[in-house]
């Protein structure tokens, strides 16, 4: 098992910046063949992918999010991040972030393509 620890959620007016962290418990050397993403769930509505990073450190996005969000990774401290800017109402959901324990995947902002889930942290995004 594989344990993530999400965090940095919370509440913010439209057009301001948030930072999510994510910390997985796995050795360095897993952390950097690991394939990694962030998701999303807005209130009744399904979840959806936001953007990843493969082990190589290929990133995908969102059409919705990109120029706005930019992920990372800190593999020295095994921590994935969600830097978020220009924050949008729409953009109010619980963030998840997920892991599979391969260098790359196929869909990487499908969720099937993830093992390893974390709880989730919440973002609200206030007109």
């Amino acid at each position: 098992q594989v344990h993530l620890v999400a965090s940095g959620g919370g509440s913010v007016q439209a057009g301001g910046t948030l930072r999510l962290s994510c910390t997985v418990v796995v050795p360095e050397v897993t952390f950097r063949q690991t394939s990694m993403g962030w998701f999303r769930q807005p209130p009744g509505k399904l979840r959806e992918g936001v953007a990843a990073i493969d082990g190589d450190g290929t990133t995908k996005y969102a059409e919705s999010v990109k120029g706005r969000f930019t992920i990372s990774k800190d593999n020295a401290k095994s921590t994935l991040f969600l830097d978020m800017n220009s924050l949008k109402p729409e953009d109010t959901a619980m963030y998840y972030c997920a892991a599979e324990l391969r260098v790359r995947t196929w869909w990487p902002l499908r969720e099937d393509e993830y093992t390893h889930w974390g709880q989730g942290t919440q973002v609200t995004v206030s007109a």
